[in-house]
């Protein structure tokens, strides 16, 4: 930890009064970096050392240029890791630095308490320094374009993990698909033998020649047998079980696979999160640390923090908002049969049964609910109407987007779906041997939007390059049932 002296005393203020508040946190060290340090941090997805790959640079690229020109800044950057890791921007006033360590104190004691971080690696800021070891190495060995070049593939499919997997066993990690030996038994009656007598039956029909012709028909019964059993959600892990790849291929596969599980609760709570460190900054800083010579610079900086623009969701205002909600409504008892079942609007304005049970329940919500929960359970009409919440459609007439919709069911319904997955659309390995050709063919679960046809296409392409053999893509485009086929070199359409 590099802090200055006037930062570090600022830092244990602050953390002083997280703990004094409730916040369990694991130990944070504070570095004091250069805005380009910074960037190069942010471009890393926080981490110090990361494997060598192109994207990185292009991310630190498009961050560099949008701070020189005054279209970004980076606040606040944060590694969920025992200890945790989080930078403070040297350039920033004292005013920024102190919000930011009250912020990030929120962060951390979300990451340790949340129930779906709980599976999450707490060393991965040594596991991601090893990851880059490995892969440095495959590039000395075999060549850096060629380990780009599948590293690039990886990445791209990087999103087709399953991120309830780690709360729900589907299935053992390597499926036995296998008879089992109650079907052997029933094989080896069907074996057919030589006709011998009694006395000679073991040396016409050795034991040998009968289990060679039960693994035969074994593996005419496998060709017909359903594999996977059940639709595969995580393509990750059925490539790296079954694709015909080389050692280092499949070491870098399953780098790329932990790393999306462990990047996976952050997109699954980004609401959550941001509205939990911001609820507490903003507790901490006004009750107890901003004094009035910084009040201005403390709510300039906090009101662009919350602000939002059309078409888009500010997950800071939507958590730091519905939580705020959340504690006033249990506060007041404002939840419950007798709440929900008043009809008076003017007894409903007015109910106030000074229960104190706001704090409790949002350390609740913090420690049992994902983003999809949390919206589907707390969002109501009300807090939908008091933030002028709508949908909005693009009109192909007019060329403008317009509000397509107030009511909440159809608010709440689109902010779920937008949710739902990451954002991202359900695909499945439903076959790994179509047509008993070894082809992968692919479900997209319909959800009533159709896939953007060229990430899906590329999506097949990259798909293919790790299976080897032709990858089909089932999907629905314009209500109507289609086939993608990529084969390495040409797309098809299949009837």
């Amino acid at each position: 930890m590099n802090l200055t002296p006037e930062l570090e005393e600022a830092r244990k203020h602050i953390e002083g009064h997280a703990k004094a508040y409730g916040l369990d946190f694991y130990e944070t060290i504070f570095e004091l970096v250069e805005f380009d340090e910074l960037n190069e941090a942010a471009a890393y997805t926080g981490f110090p050392t990361r494997y060598p790959h192109w994207q990185f640079g292009m991310q630190y690229e498009g961050l560099s240029k949008g701070y020189e020109w005054g279209l970004q800044k980076i606040y606040e950057m944060v590694i969920n890791n025992d200890p945790s890791y989080a930078y403070l921007m040297n350039s920033n006033n004292i005013v920024d630095q102190k919000l930011v360590m009250a912020h990030v104190y929120g962060h951390v004691d979300f990451f340790k308490n949340n129930l779906w971080y709980a599976h999450t690696n707490r060393k991965m800021m040594d596991e991601i320094a090893n990851h880059a070891t490995r892969i440095s190495r495959y590039v000395d060995k075999y060549g850096e374009e060629k380990v780009e070049a599948f590293l690039d593939s990886c990445l791209s499919i990087e999103n087709l993990i399953d991120p309830h997997s780690v709360q729900i066993k589907r299935r053992d990690e390597v499926p036995n698909f296998h008879f089992s030996d109650e079907e052997k038994e029933d094989e080896e009656t069907r074996v057919r033998k030589l006709e011998s007598k009694d006395y000679m039956d073991e040396f016409i029909n050795p034991s040998e020649f009968i289990e060679a012709q039960r693994q035969k028909i074994e593996r005419e019964k496998s060709k017909s047998k359903k594999f996977p059993e059940n639709p595969e959600r995580d393509v990750l892990l059925f490539l790296i079980e079954y694709a015909q790849l080389e050692n280092w291929q499949r070491d870098i596969l399953s780098i790329v696979r932990e790393e999306s599980y462990y990047f996976g609760p952050q997109a699954m709570t980004k609401i959550m999160n941001e509205g939990w460190a911001s609820f507490w900054h903003s507790k901490i800083m006004t009750e107890k640390v901003v004094d009035a010579s910084e009040v201005i610079d403390y709510a300039d900086h906090f009101s662009g923090t919350l602000a939002t623009s059309p078409g888009r969701i500010n997950p800071y205002k939507l958590g730091y908002e519905l939580l705020k909600d959340i504690e006033e409504r249990w506060n007041k008892g404002k939840f419950g049969k007798e709440y929900e079942e008043c009809d008076d609007h003017q007894a409903l304005e007015d109910w106030d049964l000074n229960l104190g049970l706001g704090m409790e329940k949002i350390f609740e919500i913090r420690k049992f609910y994902n983003d999809v929960t949390f919206i589907d359970e707390f969002l109501t009409p009300e807090f939908v109407r008091q933030h002028k919440m709508f949908t909005y459609e693009y009109n192909r007439r007019t060329g403008m987007y317009e509000i397509a919709d107030r009511s909440f069911d159809e608010i709440k319904k689109k902010l779920l779906f937008s949710l739902t997955n990451m954002g991202q659309p359900f695909i499945s390995v439903t076959n790994g041997n179509y047509r008993n050709r070894g082809e992968l063919y692919l479900t997209h679960q319909y959800e009533k939007i159709d896939l953007d046809l060229r990430a899906a296409l590329d999506t097949l392409r990259n798909i293919q390059q790790i299976w080897g053999r032709p990858v089909i893509l089932e999907t629905i485009e314009n209500t109507h049932h289609k086939r993608f086929q990529y084969n390495g070199e040409v797309y098809t359409v299949l009837t």
